[in-house]
């Protein structure tokens, strides 16, 4: 892991999480290895407490920063997937402030935070007082930061499921909630079409929040998408971004 990499991953052209970096064969061998007290651990060591500089300063999370061992150490020594969970994407800050300023959308509601990675917007949703919320990510690893960075900001940890949710049939979930998702032209053809399923089986709302990548503005999903809100980026969020000054609240409303 360097601060190359981190670089990459924000550039202005993709400002994506790309699949072909992620190990998931390692991550499996390391899993059986460690316990989760021990990874936990290694992420407290390894992370460091954020609060403020984004858009949600009342929520606090670990997060890899300029002040951490592995921005500048070699990614041999990086013992599993590139940490995209320790990343506070800009598409998630809006959804994450969307979500606490609008808490009639989360009240008594089963919300499902797709693809959640740190796990912000899941916490926003149960401190607005959703009745039932699930955290889900592929890597195992942001499931055990995000159950931690619950119980940062006084929450117990949240339900985590680390199933690729996409590929299976649809629950019945009032709200679905994905921030920074459409970064490859696969994965986003994948995800229209479980959206549009849960719609039209529950009447699921939806909520998407994305700064303006390539990939998703120019994807088919975004003829469906009404924009609820816009949020000016923090100075500091704009320069590790690459200077994007905005990002942007979708609702995905397919005719069905």
């Amino acid at each position: 892991m360097n601060r190359g990499l981190f670089i990459c991953l924000r550039g202005k052209d993709a400002l994506r999480k790309p699949h072909q970096f992620v190990r998931y064969g390692s991550i499996r061998q390391y899993m059986k290895s460690k316990s989760e007290n021990e990874i936990k651990r290694f992420i407290e060591e390894n992370t460091e407490i954020v609060k403020g500089q984004s858009l949600t300063p009342e929520i606090s999370l670990r997060l890899f920063t300029v002040k951490c061992r592995f921005w500048t150490e070699r990614p041999e020594f990086w013992p599993f997937p590139d940490p995209f969970w320790a990343i506070y994407w800009p598409g998630g800050q809006a959804l994450t402030r969307y979500l606490l300023n609008n808490p009639e959308l989360s009240v008594g509601r089963r919300v499902l935070d797709l693809g959640c990675g740190c796990g912000a917007s899941a916490i926003a949703a149960k401190l607005s007082g959703a009745a039932h919320v699930v955290a889900n990510d592929i890597d195992p690893i942001a499931a055990i930061a995000t159950k931690m960075n619950c119980e940062l900001n006084g929450l117990e940890p949240l339900p985590c499921v680390t199933e690729n949710l996409i590929s299976s049939e649809p629950e019945n979930w009032d709200l679905i909630l994905l921030g920074d998702m459409f970064y490859d032209e696969t994965l986003t053809d994948s995800l229209h079409k479980w959206l549009y399923k849960c719609v039209k089986l529950y009447r699921t709302q939806i909520f998407i929040g994305d700064p303006g990548r390539a990939q998703f503005e120019s994807c088919d999903i975004k003829t469906l998408l009404y924009e609820q809100a816009r949020f000016e980026l923090p100075d500091s969020v704009r320069e590790e971004n690459y200077g994007l000054t905005s990002s942007t609240v979708w609702c995905y409303r397919p005719e069905y």
